[in-house]
């Protein structure tokens, strides 16, 4: 290996010296596989000469293949971060930064970015919105729905293997770091739901749902750049972790928020990557993606514990590595499927209440979200918040609405996953349709009318900014003919605020449904 030769590459970059211009200061940034080098607005990442069983820079070569790699594979998603391929080259004895001497080391050059901007530093610091997330998971679906199908790849996700390499790999902390009967418990609980899930994983490569993805798609590698979250910084050194199943790729982002107890950002991010995808089927799947996701950065904590010199930083590692296994039994035992319908007049808060109720329902990251607004802008071809007119609005249109609503609710509601439904839902019989639908898929079913005075419910309507909502004080007013006919719903007074309104409605819901 050139780990000798490296280290004088490392003190010749360190050096302010070896840039051109008036470079004062170098930054570094230093993992187990790269070097980060920061030079004013660049960065230079260096890869190591190392060797792991998933990982392999130790020859020169190597590491120039690997470098052009990472700018092609990222400049997918990242094309302003990744500028070039840059050699350090060595001539009469001196280093030079792409001089014409021999290569002797491969830097990839890119676009350095405030620290301030990546979603890990927004997470601790309190100032990562769901808005934010909702963004994120709109880049994300983009980049999957283009990214290259594998249909020749010999497996969706291989499920087993990853289950049976987490349990040996965890084993080493058993009776130190983890209590035996957790693992035990895991273990079985990750193989009875691998089993059963082998012809879905098999279904979705048929599908094309294996693509070229990410791999390392957490929030340390978002970042805000000119005003956008940007994914970068994806697998490039082991394609076995890039070409999964898009929504094992998906499921790393999640567990990472989930972990740090950002679950309404989660729940923000998967509906809003649905909504985009349409890859509701694939949600069959979360829990165990979820699981091994976290079993994964369970059992990596502790070898870095391990390697730490300060006893209290071990202790915190391996209390996160306990955190992460708690999370990966927690998502192999979610509630039954259940549907709950939020119905009433425009105004009456039908979707803050929705997102309220949507992480403490079902399986994790919580509910999906139908939405008849967003869902008929979607039929209709145009954006979320465009503006339609009467129209749209037609009896004939409105049954197509109601008729996707409950053709997803059903897809969804079999993949094991609660689903609110959110509509005004005034005619009889779309309120008996929806507990229909519940029905035939063996779920529970929950249906909540909320109600409000025209005053309130004016205001609201034109308070919204940006929503999909097309409702103004006009359609309010004239919604006080409608006849909704007898009501079996639970009935609400949504007159109050917020919270006083969730906790009524979370109330209804029988507590086998609700998350722990």
């Amino acid at each position: 290996m050139d780990v000798d030769a490296q280290k004088q590459v490392i003190e010749f970059l360190s050096d302010p010296a070896s840039y051109p211009g008036n470079v004062r200061r170098v930054d570094r940034i230093d993992t187990h596989a790269s070097v980060v080098f920061l030079v004013g607005d660049d960065a230079f990442k260096m890869k190591r000469a190392v060797k792991y069983s998933y990982l392999d820079y130790s020859a020169l070569e190597s590491r120039r293949k690997f470098c052009e790699a990472e700018i092609g594979l990222n400049r997918r998603t990242a094309p302003e971060l990744y500028e070039a391929l840059v050699p350090v080259t060595r001539a009469g004895g001196a280093l030079a930064l792409g001089g014409n001497g021999e290569p002797v080391e491969w830097l990839v050059k890119m676009r350095r970015f405030e620290q301030d901007g990546l979603f890990d530093h927004m997470a601790t610091s309190a100032s990562l919105s769901p808005g934010e997330m909702e963004r994120a998971a709109e880049q994300v679906a983009r980049f999957h729905l283009g990214a290259a199908v594998h249909r020749d790849a010999a497996e969706s996700v291989p499920i087993r293997r990853i289950v049976d390499d987490n349990a040996a790999e965890l084993a080493a902390g058993a009776g130190n770091v983890f209590a035996p009967e957790a693992l035990e418990q895991l273990n079985e609980a990750s193989r009875r739901w691998a089993d059963r899930l082998a012809p879905l994983m098999e279904e979705r490569r048929e599908r094309g749902f294996v693509r070229h993805c990410h791999g390392d798609l957490h929030l340390r590698n978002i970042v805000i750049y000119r005003g956008q979250p940007m994914l970068f910084d994806c697998i490039e050194f082991n394609d076995a972790f890039a070409i999964i199943d898009v929504f094992y790729d998906f499921a790393f982002l999640l567990m990472d928020l989930m972990h740090r107890g950002l679950e309404a950002h989660a729940n923000r991010a998967c509906n809003r990557y649905l909504q985009h995808t349409g890859d509701l089927g694939g949600l069959g799947a979360l829990p165990l993606f979820l699981s091994c996701r976290a079993a994964i950065r369970a059992h990596v904590s502790v070898p870095a514990a391990a390697a730490q010199t300060d006893p209290a930083q071990a202790a915190l590692l391996n209390a996160e590595a306990r955190q992460y296994l708690s999370l990966a039994l927690e998502s192999l035992s979610p509630p039954p499927p259940s549907l709950v319908a939020v119905g009433g007049l425009s105004g009456t808060g039908k979707s803050a209440l929705a997102r309220a109720l949507a992480t403490k329902l079902g399986a994790a990251p919580g509910a999906v979200l139908l939405r008849s607004d967003v869902i008929r802008k979607r039929l209709l071809g145009v954006a979320e918040t465009d503006r339609l007119g009467p129209d749209a609005y037609a009896p004939e249109v409105s049954a197509r609405v109601y008729r996707a609503l409950r053709e997803e609710a059903a897809v969804a509601l079999g993949s094991g996953h609660a689903v609110i439904a959110d509509a005004v839902s005034a005619k009889p019989s779309e309120r008996s349709s929806l507990a229909a639908v519940a029905g035939d898929a063996g779920a529970s079913f929950v249906g909540l009318w909320l109600e409000a005075t025209l005053d309130a419910r004016a205001a609201r309507v034109e308070a919204r900014v940006d929503d999909a909502s097309d409702a103004d004080r006009d359609v309010v007013r004239s919604q006080e003919r409608i006849d909704p006919g007898a009501i079996d719903w639970r009935r609400i007074d949504a007159g109050r605020d917020l919270a006083a309104v969730a906790k009524e409605a979370t109330g209804s819901v029988p507590a086998a449904l609700l998350r722990p």
